[in-house]
């Protein structure tokens, strides 16, 4: 029997879990709303044991409630703030939802919709401060490079604040300790533990002094704030934060410093000779493909995400270039190009049209992965005209070294990049011309034949198979 029976329809207790406990109050709400249990009749608790009134029975399963979008955001919002009466405040929003208030969210004056929307802000701020002030500092002699850092945020937002430094730091070991609980991270899997310590976090490694010469050195005194300053960074995160010992010096000298750049005679601007700079840059460039690689392997990806660069594959002076448009899943995992799906219906169109795969060059036009995560699955997105822009210099120096016959452009990301102007596959499928110092073929991508419809797969890969053929012609008659 329920322990509220004894009093009529008397209270129902739910205890949650200490921290933001999302699922915990989502199945909470499910048992509550099917059993028709009213706010005023539940009391909540956090980390304690039932009590007088016992807990929520939370056997047998209750279907998920049919709330409006914007309800379900505002909860996983407003779950992390530290106020022990926020989860009486989201079920009673629910409740108000369920029972004739569908569009209670839009009443902006409504006292409950504007405490959570004040609360969800505040959430919002930590995590900023979270992303803005949290400082990683090596763990010096201990064997692999890791990373550690300690911040105290305001409410409960570690596990809403970590993903962002997966994607930030996907390559490095880092632990962030606080004092309710720690994230690690060890590139391949985020997993959270128990609470830490100040002390078990390093106080300085030997990156900071350089950091904080760089600081000094764009510090602008002219433009000094104190106010602003305080409200930008508060003085709690202080500690974590290498600059803030150089701001009192700073602020001390920025009234002298100031009044000697007024002083100071004006001088005309530094006129650079665009031809010597050129030759500069030619000077640096990379001497070889291997040399090129190692500057590309270092490089972060432009959007934040991928594994690892995916380099071209094949041997220098092949005397076909295949270019596709950027690395998939499986080449991103695998750190080679065109091995996924979309490669192996390549692989078996070569062979058909009489090429060999390891007689020809593969590479892409975009170095890195570019995806959207949906649960387990990471989802290809195309790149835009920048990113290609971006990648481009690499692509040229990549084919100078390799220095093919014929460059197969697959697709109309792998045409812009060496076009440098968005060219339609279907009107201009053949050979191309794109001026580079050899000749040019401008076919489909085979990620293009996965995507299409049964019926019309069988059609489209043969023609696919007959440009390859052509090519294999046309690299022929360019070695006679």
């Amino acid at each position: 029997m329920d322990p509220g029976d004894l009093f009529g329809a008397g209270p129902r207790a739910v205890s949650l879990a200490a921290g933001a406990d999302v699922t915990g109050f989502r199945n909470a709400v499910r048992r509550l709303v099917a059993g028709d249990v009213p706010p005023e009749r539940v009391v909540w608790s956090v980390g304690e044991a039932p009590g007088l009134f016992g807990a929520t029975d939370e056997s047998g399963e209750t279907p998920p409630l049919a709330l409006p979008r914007g309800v379900a955001d505002l909860v996983t919002r407003v779950v992390p703030h530290r106020d022990p009466e926020r989860y009486a405040l989201l079920y009673t929003l629910v409740w108000r939802v369920l029972h004739g208030e569908r569009r209670l969210l839009e009443v902006s004056s409504d006292p409950l919709v504007h405490r959570l929307e004040r609360m969800a802000k505040a959430i919002a701020r930590d995590l900023h401060k979270m992303h803005a002030f949290l400082r990683f500092r090596l763990v010096e002699g201990e064997g692999p490079e890791r990373f550690v850092a300690w911040f105290e945020p305001d409410h409960h937002i570690l596990q809403a604040a970590a993903p962002f430094f997966v994607g930030r730091f996907r390559s490095l070991h880092w632990t962030i300790l606080t004092p309710e609980g720690s994230a690690l991270w060890d590139t391949a899997a985020l997993t959270f533990g128990p609470p830490g310590r100040r002390e078990d976090a390093p106080t300085s490694d030997g990156f900071e002094a350089g950091w904080r010469d760089y600081y000094e050195s764009t510090f602008n005194p002219a433009r000094t704030n104190l106010a602003a300053m305080r409200a930008e960074m508060p003085k709690k995160y202080w500690r974590n934060m290498p600059e803030t010992a150089a701001i009192p010096g700073l602020v001390r000298a920025a009234a002298s410093r100031t009044d000697s750049m007024i002083e100071r005679a004006p001088q005309k601007p530094i006129k650079r000779d665009p031809v010597r700079a050129v030759a500069a840059m030619a000077d640096q460039a990379p001497e070889s493909l291997d040399a090129l690689n190692a500057i590309i392997r270092r490089s972060e990806p432009l959007v934040p995400g991928a594994t690892q660069a995916v380099l071209g594959e094949g041997r220098v002076g092949a005397a076909i270039a295949f270019v596709g448009e950027q690395p998939g899943d499986h080449e991103d995992r695998q750190g080679r190009p065109f091995v996924g799906p979309a490669g192996q219906l390549l692989s078996k169109a070569m062979a058909e049209a009489g090429l060999v795969r390891g007689d020809a060059y593969l590479t892409n036009a975009v170095k890195h992965f570019k995806f959207e995560e949906r649960g387990k699955r990471r989802i290809h997105q195309n790149p835009t005209a920048g990113e290609v822009s971006h990648y481009r210099w690499w692509l040229e120096r990549e084919l100078d070294f390799v220095a093919p016959r014929l460059v197969v452009a697959l697709g109309a990301t792998a045409v812009l990049a060496l076009a440098g102007r968005a060219i339609p596959v279907t009107r201009a499928r053949g050979p191309a011309e794109f001026g580079k110092g050899y000749a040019g073929f401008i076919t489909v991508h085979p990620s293009y034949l996965l995507r299409l419809p049964d019926g019309a797969k069988d059609e489209a890969y043969a023609a696919f198979v007959q440009d390859l053929r052509r090519v294999g012609e046309l690299a022929t008659r360019l070695a006679a």
